[in-house]
């Protein structure tokens, strides 16, 4: 979830090892809490991800993820998200996911 906001941003389900040192997750638990944004600083073309709500800065999206998975990598920094144990989900206000996540994780 968004450090700031509290919206559910990605599922560990989803995360996966890409050698890159950040966390990397296929896609976003909900896609409407997530934008995407042209960044062209540092001489890059780049696609910075931010927080729906929050409007925090995430980290960036790139198109050399799994293929068997969409083919995105959101490489998104670790210190923008509290991550909620699986056991916790309800008490913290977000057991509308717990079947979405234990279906991707079996």
């Amino acid at each position: 979830m968004d450090i700031v906001s509290g919206e559910p941003l990605f599922a560990s389900s989803d995360k996966f090892e890409s050698g890159c040192g950040w966390s990397s997750f296929t896609k976003p638990i909900e896609s409407k809490n997530v934008q995407e944004i042209n960044d062209n600083s540092h001489g890059m073309v780049r696609t910075e991800v931010r927080s729906g709500h929050g409007d925090s800065h995430l980290g960036h999206v790139f198109n050399d993820g799994p293929t068997s998975k969409g083919g995105l990598r959101y490489c998104i920094n670790s210190a923008s998200l509290r991550f909620i144990p699986i056991d916790q989900m309800v008490n913290n206000g977000f057991g509308e996911y717990v079947a979405q996540v234990e279906s991707r994780s079996k």
